[in-house]
Parts: C-alpha cells; sequence; structure tokens
C-alpha cells in the first residue's frame, strides 16, 4: 500500500445490540461486530464469497450480488451483519426467501430465517448497487476501473483482516477493455450490448482487503520465469518500455522466496500501470501509478514502490495481521524487505541510506512528541504521524532487530515465522517469538523498548 500515507482508517462498529432493538429477537443473540482494532469477531466465518459485480465506469457506479456462505462458531446465531460502506442494500435472501435486514453505520444486519447452531453453514444473498466515493476508482476519460482499500465499499463483505475466505468474482465488463482480478480467470462470456463477464476463483482464502481487480483498454505483456508467468499491462507503455520497467521483477520474486522460505503462493503475478496515483497491492496482482513506470525508465535503481507492493504478496498478503493494531507487521515489514532487496540489488551503501530515511522520518514524528507503541490501541482515526510509526519505524525497528541478532538469526527467525504463519494472521508476539527460537535469546527488553515503549 501507500508508501508514506496510506489512507487506512476503520469506521467504528456498530453496537451489537442494535440488531436486537431493531428485530426485536430474543436471547440468545449472536452477531458478528466490529471490535476496535478492526478485527472480526468470532460469531461466524465466511468460507466463501461468490459475486457478481458490473461497475459503470461513465457512471462512476457499481451494481452487485453475493452469495456469501458462513459457518456459524456459536449457538442460536440469529443474525449477522456485513460490513457495506456507502452501498444501497436493495434485498437480502436466504434460500430464495426475503429476509429482513437494515443499514446503519456502513453496516447491514441481516435477520436469519432461523438461528444457525455452531458448525452449521448457511448462506445469504445480497443484491446492492451505489456509486462508491471511496474503495474504487473510476477514470471515464481513460475507460479505466480498479479497486483499492477497502472493499466493502463496491463488495458487501465482512472487512476485517483475520477473516479470510476463497472467492469466485465475476466482473461484467465492455468488451474491449483487458482484466485483472484475483486467482485464476476461468471463463470469459460474451453478454448482449458488447459486455462480456470474466470469471475469475481465488482458491486460497485471503483476506477481504485485497480482493479487486482492475479493468482498461491495456497492452499486456508476458514473461514466463521458471514456474511463474509474470504479466504486465498498461495503456500509454510500449511493450519494450514495460519489459524494461519490470526487469528486476523475476529477481524480486527469487529474493523474497530465499527471504521467506516460502515460494510465492501463485502461479501468475501481474503488474498494472494505471491511471491516477494508485499504490495498491492485491492478491495476485498488484496496480502502479504510470509516473511510476517513467521513473525506472529514467533511472532503473528508482524501483521502491514495485519492490514494496511485491513484497505484500508475502507480508501483507499471506502473513496477514489479525487486527489494524498490529498493522506494521504488514507495513513496516514490507518497507524493511524493500530495503533488503535494495541491498541485495545495488549493494550495502543503498541499503543504508534507505534505513536512514525511515530513521530520520521516524525521529521527526518522535521529536513533535508524536511516539507511539507500534501496537496501536486501536486503528480508527490514524493520523499521518501514526502511518509513519507503522511504516517507517517498524522498518527502522526491524533494521536494529536485525542488528541486534546477526544475520544468521535473523533470517532464520524471519523464515520460521514466514512459513509458521503462511496463510494465517499474526500478532506481534508471534514474530517476537519466532525471532527469540531462532536466536535462543530474550528479546523481552528489546520489543519493549522498541515496539511496546514500555521501557
Amino acid at each position: 500500500m501507500l508508501r508514506r500515507s496510506s489512507s487506512f482508517s476503520r469506521e467504528r462498529a456498530a453496537l451489537p445490540f442494535f440488531v436486537l432493538l431493531l428485530f426485536g429477537i430474543p436471547a440468545p443473540l449472536a452477531v458478528r461486530g466490529r471490535a476496535s482494532d478492526g478485527s472480526s469477531s468470532a460469531a461466524f466465518d465466511v468460507l466463501h464469497y461468490n459475486a457478481q459485480i458490473e461497475p459503470g465506469i461513465a457512471s462512476r457506479t457499481v451494481k452487485g450480488k453475493v452469495l456469501i456462505r458462513f459457518v456459524s462458531q456459536t449457538n442460536d446465531l440469529a443474525t449477522v451483519g456485513f460490513d457495506c460502506g456507502e452501498l444501497t442494500i436493495e434485498t437480502v435472501r436466504e434460500n430464495g426467501a426475503p429476509q429482513q435486514f437494515s443499514t446503519r453505520e456502513r453496516r447491514c444486519n441481516i435477520a436469519l430465517s432461523r438461528p444457525a447452531q455452531l458448525g452449521e453453514t448457511r448462506e445469504i444473498e445480497i443484491a446492492y448497487h451505489g456509486e462508491p466515493r471511496r474503495g474504487i476508482r473510476f477514470f471515464p476519460d481513460q475507460a479505466q476501473v480498479y479497486t483499492v482499500f477497502a472493499t466493502s465499499q463496491w463488495l458487501v463483505c465482512v472487512d476485517a483482516p483475520d477473516d479470510k475466505a476463497t472467492l469466485s468474482l465475476n466482473v461484467i465488463l465492455p468488451t474491449n477493455l483487458t482484466a485483472v482480478a484475483n486467482g485464476r480467470l476461468v471463463s470469459k462470456r460474451e453478454l448482449p450490448d458488447k459486455r462480456v463477464a470474466h470469471r475469475w476463483e481465488q482458491n486460497t482464502p485471503i483476506p477481504t482487503y485485497i480482493f479487486g481487480f482492475a479493468a482498461g483498454p491495456f497492452r499486456t505483456v508476458t514473461e514466463k520465469k521458471g514456474r511463474v508467468e509474470f504479466r504486465y499491462l498498461a495503456t500509454h507503455f510500449s511493450e519494450d518500455e514495460l519489459r524494461r520497467i519490470f526487469h528486476d521483477t523475476a529477481d524480486m520474486l527469487e529474493f523474497y522466496e530465499d527471504r521467506a522460505g516460502v515460494r510465492y503462493a501463485g502461479a501468475t503475478y501481474t503488474q498494472v500501470l494505471a491511471a491516477g496515483n494508485t499504490e495498491q497491492e492485491m492478491s495476485g496482482f498488484t496496480a502502479l501509478h504510470e509516473p511510476y513506470g517513467k521513473q525506472v525508465l529514467a533511472n532503473g535503481r528508482d524501483l521502491w514502490l514495485g519492490a514494496h507492493e511485491f513484497s505484500h504478496q508475502w507480508w501483507g498478503n499471506m502473513v496477514t495481521c489479525r487486527d489494524w493494531n498490529h498493522f506494521w507487521l504488514n507495513e513496516g515489514m514490507a518497507n524493511f524487505m524493500t530495503a533488503a532487496y535494495i541491498e541485495h540489488r545495488f549493494g550495502r551503501a543503498e541499503y543504508l541510506r534507505e534505513i536512514e530515511s525511515y530513521r530520520a522520518n521516524y525521529e521527526k514524528v518522535r521529536q513533535a512528541g508524536k511516539d507511539k507503541a507500534l501496537v496501536f490501541p486501536d486503528w480508527l482515526h490514524p493520523t499521518a504521524e501514526d502511518r509513519r510509526l507503522v511504516y517507517d519505524k517498524g522498518a527502522y525497528v526491524l533494521h536494529l532487530l536485525r542488528e541486534e541478532l546477526g544475520e544468521q538469526a535473523f533470517w532464520k527467525g524471519m523464515r520460521s515465522y514466514t512459513r509458521a504463519y503462511f496463510g494465517k494472521s499474526v500478532v506481534t508476539a508471534d514474530l517476537q517469538a519466532a525471532m527469540e527460537q531462532a536466536s535462543g535469546k530474550s528479546l523481552q527488553g528489546f520489543f519493549s523498548r522498541w515496539v511496546y515503549l514500555t521501557e
């Protein structure tokens, strides 16, 4: 995501008892709420989203429907709640029958046809439309559209990083557009009015915030390096320019796989140079702004952004912070890994230059009296300084940890951490435990001083 100015924020949760007041449903009642840390509650777990989306590029609108399969994690689950941004909910059905629902504080609360019991799987179908101001960006003059954070602005879902699910995504687009989305493209079906339905299947559970798609009249360049196919999409660059811009992608893949101790999870990785100012990782692809391409063409060493976003395919997308309080495990890690790649590619001096920029940015926050623990008490209304701490202080602290442990123990711990939690959710204590096990020493003092600010 964005290097220094991520726009992450979380809406405050709708109170669970609201649904009781709304529907008059007697106890027992269990509903998925939203904690102050942005994590989901344990009332139910979404297993799969089967979604159809039709973005109106010229009108800047979306129309969609989604069948959500979930399993109850409690007895007598009478209602369920999903994030819906500013979308207008049209209908909610269970087994074809209309269900009562209401929206409040960007949440859609739904009464089930009957209470679900522990371990029971149910499905809810939601139809909706909207004119999203966030989460999806339209460029009518360039016939482009792509998604950014947050997914609930264009798809009704549980918008929490710890609730991973599989996805079937059907996107309806004009016939002249090229598109990319999560997972494998399984079909393209022609529809009336010069439209095509593109269907992708994402069979590995991923957090909803990296669900997404991008579409436009893109030129496509494909390269196969080993088992992974790289795709480069753009409108205003030639084939030769795209190959030059993304020349280092295969080297990044090899480096991150080595440092992670885990192979890249997909068969393809796509990078899109799109209109606007996007810097957004999604599962299996990344949307980057067009000036990035121009920067790399002018200076082949200026590949920070591409390296940062690619690193998220391991740290963030697959090893995911359990909640936004531990967001530094996504973004501080990505910043650090980017510096580590720059060291690999251009040498130690370039690495230290990058680390110094992180330290200097952190020091500005500290001197302003706005230093905080990297594990935040909440991530509801982060400031620019908070984001700088997550990205830059987080990366600087990982550098200090590397210096503390030495190369062998540090990278052993990083590989152990990534392998153990690949496809899972993590908190800061998980990283500390992995590093302690790898080094054979207690890191309580280090984490107290640099991460928790308790010393």
